[in-house]
């Protein structure tokens, strides 16, 4: 059972949840705030996971509809992404389900490990593979290979999601995609079909602590809201350093403590 909110626990999640809205609406990243303060608040890391995973899907639902005039490629691919996002993000948190805890605890050092280096080294990730684009004519980019990529990236958004935007912004680097809003309009809407998917078997399974998802919501709803006023006057590169340390602090403390 998740633990009461007491006071203290409340301004932490609070505060932390605002912190990462305003993150994901500038850099990305905010999951490696708010998924350790859930743990530091004594919610057991499975249901940390699930509760994380349920207040970050309502709030970006918050942004999804400012992105709908940018999505620009065919309907059928787009359909097709979103299908897949959703099987990949029910067997992703059915297999966290079926996953002890105690087992993941031990995986989560290593999973934050991953997601970390996922958003350190996501931009080069990305440019690489839109170089390996250009040099490739669109007829020999395969939409299967592009298929099979998404899956894999939407079980892993089931299971844990952290890192998950940057992911999904690498694989359709393979589309040709070359503006920005409209990789992140592609990268909000299959995201919210993996978080919003994987929500359905954490209900079932009662592993949602409702109090602490409702708080964190409103709260990263609306840093990403008033964020959103003063993104532009913020360097990005600077959020995006900001996010590394505290990504590397977080993972060396699960690697210590974990």
């Amino acid at each position: 059972m998740p633990p009461s909110l007491t006071f203290i626990h409340s301004l932490i999640l609070l505060s932390t949840a605002f912190i990462a809205g305003g993150l994901n609406a500038v850099a990305g990243g905010g999951s490696f705030i708010t998924f350790p303060a859930l743990i530091f608040t004594g919610v057991p890391p499975i249901a940390a996971n699930a509760t994380n995973n349920t207040a970050i899907w309502v709030a970006a639902l918050a942004s999804a509809g400012a992105y709908r005039k940018d999505l620009g490629i065919q309907r059928q691919v787009f359909v097709l992404l979103c299908g897949i996002s959703l099987v990949g993000g029910i067997i992703g948190s059915v297999a966290l389900l079926h996953t002890s805890s105690d087992v993941f605890s031990k995986l989560i050092p290593y999973l934050l490990l991953v997601a970390t280096l996922i958003f350190t080294f996501g931009d080069a990730l990305r440019g690489w593979l839109q170089l390996q684009n250009q040099k490739s004519s669109p007829e020999s980019i395969s939409l299967f290979n592009l298929a099979l990529a998404q899956f894999a990236i939407a079980i892993y958004g089931g299971f844990f999601g952290a890192g998950l935007g940057i992911l999904m912004l690498a694989t359709l680097s393979f589309l040709g995609i070359k503006s920005i809003h409209t990789m992140n309009a592609f990268k909000t809407f299959l995201g919210s079909c993996i978080n919003g998917i994987a929500i359905v078997p954490f209900i079932f399974a009662g592993v949602i602590a409702w109090h602490q998802a409702i708080l964190m919501a409103v709260a990263a709803s609306l840093g990403g809201y008033l964020s959103a006023h003063y993104a532009r006057k913020l360097e990005p590169q600077l959020i995006r350093k900001f996010v590394i340390v505290v990504a590397f602090s977080m993972t060396a403390y699960f690697f210590i403590h974990g």
